[in-house]
């Protein structure tokens, strides 16, 4: 650099002020540039000269120091920027240069104190600049972060190890036990699994499961990531996982039976283990082992023994239809086994819904096999009939009524996994010890009364058109715990798969006339007058000393007082049993004799007179589920048009044995484990007030009188009080009687159904000429087999009364009529009917006929006594104009629409069963 260029030293003052002050004037005509260089005066001289030296580089880092606040006030900043510091040659020409000369100081403050590792937030930048990271700083963590996952991933791979596909499903046995502490039977632990050779499995088996599970088996890695990082999110949202993706994924799962957990730490496990076995096992080894440990339903585990479940045949002589079907089942048995899984799932398992989706998805696994070249157009061609699987079968140790026992215990705790925190995959894995409520003194009773009845009444072989497909089932309740003591639920578990105690499709008929009786001394009838300014919610509660009409073809009323008509405008005349009409010419009778009668028009009235609203509300608060009852829309809905099971009616019953206190019914007192107690049912026992006691203790007293000379009579118990009702449905295609003591409820039905649960829709059959009966009421064999069962059940227990019920309500419509006395034909002076013209004659005996076998009061003229006869007998009796549901035909007798049932061949429940999903 030449020497002209070169600065000068810096002399030591205070700055330019002072330099100017100790300086005498120049001439100014001379003008800046007469002063030599060297002059002490000059400009450039007194940059940084004199005073404390500046902390600023230049005058735009004084600025921004004073914008910061950081440098005193705005006069002191300006001051500090007006003095070039002594290494910083800032100034007006200072250029880029920082502290200490370097250039590099140009926007930016100096880096106070040790230099950090990690600059974030990052030093020398202001406002959001600070928070952006660096390239460098970015890169760094990205490396460290994919260093760390990679080692974890080495350390985890190294510590797995290859499952043992032998090993797996070791289930071990549950065990179940009497009410008294017992044994009753060891099951699950025999889980039906046979390994057998990759050269024994069908290839089409094969493709069949490639096809539909995993279309790259042969050549993919064995983990699907698109599958695990969807479970990992399903699972943080609380979801399902929704399984493993692959073959060797799903092989994996079911050789980890030992932890089944839902958690992240399991789901890595998993990964792991599969990328091991993807890159170390076969693909051969792999195939099998899926297949040999996957689980099939009905108790088979792999696919040897369910080859033997479903077609009873060896698996290497399976076909390719079969093998798509078995390939379907592995979506999931409880909603693809074609027979249905009603015990688990009664609304989404049932046979019907279980058939459809088998088929469906059977029919796209083999149209998948012809797209993935694996089975030819031709073979498929072959296969256009959906094959048809055997019934299920249970072992020997599950015959007789234990099996409907074991089903209805192992409902009871998975369809309650919630309260229980049992679910279906761990009771299939065993290992619990299960205390039932069921009382085997009971049970076998049951039983044998059935048999009783059975045996001496009904041949099948001699009346094949009558006595053929008749079926009974029934349930025994105690009152003052809700606990299931006994149930009847068909011939044998391993023959008969539907448990009748706990689901059956039948009517059940005028046994729902005491919940309306229940409602209208709870709620209150409408307003007598029928005066139609009266408000809805002014009601009164009645005594059952009120009269109504019991009149045949009673032409009936709404809420309101006008005449109830349907959708289409029809009117509702309601018949009784027989066409019979009581206590002519006024037709009045009161309620307690209306009851005892089973008098169709009164009780269709009340309900009416109630609301049928209110009539629902007293059966669900009653303890009968709302998925087992029909619509409440039409009249008939007060005469027993639903279908509860056995187990729910006695149920319902014994609210009214506990003076109004409601239980539910329930099968399991406790469960333990190794570990311990894992649930105990008074955990969660509830008792609710489903009526008053003045209320229930009334409906008793008048239920007594339907056993002690009613249609009830053949229920006496010597030396206890009985209070019970029979039900008969229309068309005769079902029997009840419910009944009970203070100490015990039972209800047993009877009706007859195609034994045939692969058939689909099948219907109810009449029950004319049963047993060697010209009808069947309730007052026949279902109160025989009651008696029988209820006299040793309660045999040894203290008699005990009922309460004495409080009087109740107000006595309305007139005085009380004389005893009734049914009429053989209609008035002569009656005003008729609009009927239909082609009116349906009703299909009950005529009251001149000679006494039946179970009508031991009937006095042989046409008329009753006392004792009476089960006018029940029609109890869906009524002429509606207009429709069909619930109601009748165009022009006869009411008929409820013929009950369609769609049971599985699994025994469990369906609509009305013990543990549907709705109540």
């Amino acid at each position: 650099m030449s020497e002209h260029r070169r600065k000068p030293p810096q002399p030591q003052g205070g700055g330019r002020a002072a330099a100017r002050r100790g300086q005498p004037q120049a001439d100014p005509s001379a003008g800046r540039r007469d002063a030599p260089r060297d002059a002490a005066g000059s400009y450039s001289d007194s940059y940084g000269a004199g005073g404390e030296e500046s902390p600023y580089g230049s005058r735009a880092d004084a600025r921004r120091a004073t914008q910061r606040g950081t440098g005193g006030s705005r006069r002191r900043a300006a001051d500090g920027a007006g003095h070039g510091g002594a290494g910083g040659g800032g100034g007006r020409r200072g250029g880029p240069q920082g502290p200490d000369g370097s250039g590099r100081g140009r926007g930016r403050a100096p880096e106070p104190g040790k230099k950090r590792i990690i600059d974030y937030p990052r030093a020398g930048r202001y406002g959001a600049a600070r928070w952006v990271p660096s390239w460098k700083l970015t890169t760094g963590l990205f490396i460290g972060f994919t260093g760390s996952l990679v080692a974890a991933a080495g350390v985890g791979y190294a510590l797995v190890g290859i499952p043992d596909i032998g090993k797996t499903a070791k289930a071990q046995n549950n065990v179940y036990y009497w009410a008294d502490g017992t044994e009753m039977v060891a099951t699950g632990g025999e889980a039906n699994r046979q390994i057998i050779d990759y050269a024994d499995i069908p290839k089409e088996m094969r493709w069949a499961v490639m096809s539909a599970e995993n279309k790259t088996f042969e050549t993919d890695s064995g983990v699907d990531p698109v599958g695990i990082a969807r479970a990992f999110v399903n699972m943080a949202k609380g979801g399902q996982t929704q399984g493993g993706s692959t073959i060797t994924q799903q092989y994996v799962k079911n050789a980890m039976l030992e932890d089944q957990s839902q958690t992240v730490s399991r789901k890595l496990r998993e990964l792991f283990v599969s990328i091991k076995v993807g890159a170390k096992v076969p693909k051969e080894a792999i195939m099998a082992g899926y297949l040999n440990s996957a689980y099939y339903g009905r108790n088979a585990y792999g696919l040897q023994a369910a080859a033997q479940a479903y077609f009873d045949k060896d698996a290497k002589d399976l076909n390719p239809s079969e093998c798509a079907l078995l390939a379907a089942v592995l979506k999931g048995a409880t909603y693809y086994d074609p027979a249905g899984s009603p015990s688990i799932d009664p609304v989404q398992a049932t046979q019907e819904k279980n058939r459809a989706r088998a088929e469906e998805r059977w029919r796209w696994i083999l149209d998948e096999e012809v797209k993935d070249g694996r089975l030819d157009a031709a073979t498929r061609g072959k296969y256009t009939e959906f094959p048809e699987p055997e019934s299920p079968r249970s072992n020997a140790a599950l015959g007789g009524q234990v099996g409907y026992l074991v089903d209805l215990v192992n409902s009871y705790l998975v369809n309650n996994s919630d309260k229980t925190g049992i679910t279906e995959t761990k009771l299939r894995r065993g290992g619990y010890q299960i205390h039932t409520t069921f009382n085997k003194k009971k049970v076998d009773a049951l039983e044998d009364a059935v048999k009783k009845v059975q045996k001496d009444n009904i041949k099948p072989k001699l009346r094949p058109k009558t006595d053929k497909y008749v079926q009974f089932g029934g349930a025994s309740v105690d009152p003052d715990t809700g606990a299931i003591v006994a149930i009847y639920g068909g011939v044998d578990a391993t023959k008969h798969f539907t448990d009748n105690a706990d689901q059956t499709g039948a009517q059940v008929g005028s046994t729902f006339k005491p919940f309306v009786l229940a409602a209208a001394m709870s709620w209150g009838v409408r307003n007598p007058d029928g005066d139609p300014t009266q408000a809805q919610d002014e009601r009164t509660v009645i005594s059952p000393k009120s009269l109504y009409s019991g009149k045949n073809k009673l032409k009936i009323k709404d809420f309101d007082g006008n005449d109830w008509v349907d959708d289409k405008g029809k009117e509702w005349l309601q018949t009784n049993d027989g066409q019979q009409s009581y206590n002519a010419p006024s037709y009045q009778i009161d309620l307690r004799e209306a009851m005892r009668e089973s008098v169709n028009s009164a009780y269709v009235q009340l309900g009416m007179d109630v609301g049928l609203d209110k009539v629902k509300d007293s059966v669900l608060r009653a303890g009968i589920k709302e998925s087992s009852l029909a619509s409440s829309r039409f009249p008939s809905f007060s005469l027993g048009t639903s279908s509860p099971s056995a187990i729910r009616m006695a149920g319902s019953y014994a609210t009214f044995a506990a003076s109004g206190k409601q239980r539910d019914p329930y099968s399991v007192e406790k469960v333990t484990n190794s570990e311990g107690t894992v649930f105990r049912h008074d955990s969660i026992a509830k008792t609710e007030e489903a009526f008053t006691a003045k209320v229930a203790d009334n409906v008793t007293d008048v239920l007594k009188t339907v056993v002690e000379k009613g249609t009830g009579t053949n229920a006496q118990l010597k030396g206890r009080e009985v209070a019970g009702k029979t039900g008969t449905t229309d068309g005769n295609k079902s029997a009840w009687f419910v009944g009970y003591t203070p100490q015990l409820s039972t209800a047993i039905g009877m009706y007859r159904l195609d034994d045939d649960e692969t058939k689909k829709n099948r219907e109810f059959l009449e029950m004319y000429g049963t047993g060697g009966e010209e009808t069947i009421h309730g007052a026949s064999f279902p109160s025989q087999i009651w008696q029988d069962y209820m006299e040793t059940a309660l045999k040894g227990q203290k008699a005990e009364p009922f309460p004495v019920p409080e009087e109740i309500g107000t006595v309305i419509n007139e005085a009380p009529a004389p005893t009734p006395t049914p009429s053989a034909t209609e008035s002569a002076t009656e005003s008729p009917s609009p009927t239909p013209s082609a009116t349906l004659p009703s299909p009950t005996p005529s009251v001149t006929e000679t006494c039946r076998k179970f009508d031991f009061s009937c006095n042989n003229n046409g008329g009753t006594d006392n004792g009476g006869t089960d006018n029940g007998g029609t109890d869906n009796g009524g002429t509606d104009n207009g429709g069909t549901d619930s109601g009748g035909t165009d022009g006869g007798v009411t008929t409820s629409p013929t009950p369609t049932v769609t049971t599985g061949t699994s025994r469990g429940n369906g609509n009305g069963g013990l543990f549907g999903t709705s109540g």
